[in-house]
């Protein structure tokens, strides 16, 4: 599991790195405190920390919405079976569901069916040798998905097919976030042990949404938030949007 961690992290930065205009050339080395270095032709080096932000205030699951989740985990299971049936390629695969259009059971072999053919013709121009992402939107999937997100990099050697938002819906996106950059705050002095020249913090989500009918795009970039690192981001994989939070 351990190894599987590292290989989408790996997988992770580049698409950081594939989303962000202002990330720096040179050599993105896999590390320890932090996990990154990136090493420039400057003799300058950076380390990046990723962190995964984890709902703290999530919403409470009913016995309803419960059975609603296993269903969709089991779907997802066998839509990544039938595909490793028909190919060999490694992909780490993000899927949201339609909570206005649910999938019934009636409904569950079609839905595997076209999705898993949308995937195909999605991946089947990918490059054995080069980090790749795509997203598919509800025009190219069956009812009762809203968008499939598809990344590749050669370093992922198992496949990480998953429910977007697997961790849970937060009832407290923005506080969600300060603890999440307090807690690696307090790591920052074991990562400077590399006296490298700056330090990056990167937030990863699926995708940025709340319990609430609000605008939480925008009230994350009014919000103001404080980082003892050089420069914090949040990746949202589901609208390949990265989200500047602290510039030091």
């Amino acid at each position: 599991m351990q190894e599987v961690k590292k290989q989408l992290e790996v997988l992770l930065v580049n698409f950081f790195r594939d989303c962000y205009p202002g990330f720096p050339k040179g050599k993105v080395v896999a590390s320890e405190s932090p996990d990154f270095v990136v090493k420039m032709k400057n003799a300058h080096k950076l380390g990046i920390e990723l962190t995964r932000l984890n709902p703290a205030n999530a919403v409470t699951k009913t016995e309803e919405v419960q059975a609603l989740i296993n269903f969709r985990n089991e779907l997802v299971d066998d839509m990544r079976e039938l595909f490793e049936a028909g190919a060999e390629t490694k992909l780490f695969v993000k899927f949201m569901f339609s909570e206005k259009h649910k999938i019934t059971p009636e409904r569950e072999l079609i839905v595997r069916s076209k999705t898993v053919a949308a995937i195909k013709s999605a991946v089947a121009d990918i490059s054995d040798g080069a980090f790749c992402h795509k997203i598919l939107t509800n025009a190219d999937l069956p009812e009762g998905l809203e968008q499939v997100m598809i990344a590749y990099h050669p370093e992922l050697k198992e496949s990480v097919w998953e429910r977007a938002n697997n961790l849970g819906i937060s009832n407290n996106v923005v506080d969600d976030i300060h603890l999440a950059i307090a807690k690696k705050d307090e790591k920052l002095r074991i990562y400077q042990k590399q006296k490298l020249q700056q330090y990056w913090l990167l937030i990863t989500t699926d995708c940025l949404r709340a319990d609430k009918n609000i605008n939480l795009l925008n009230k994350i970039s009014l919000e103001e938030f404080e980082s003892r690192f050089h420069q914090v981001f949040v990746l949202d994989l589901m609208r390949a949007k990265v989200i500047s939070l602290v510039e030091n």
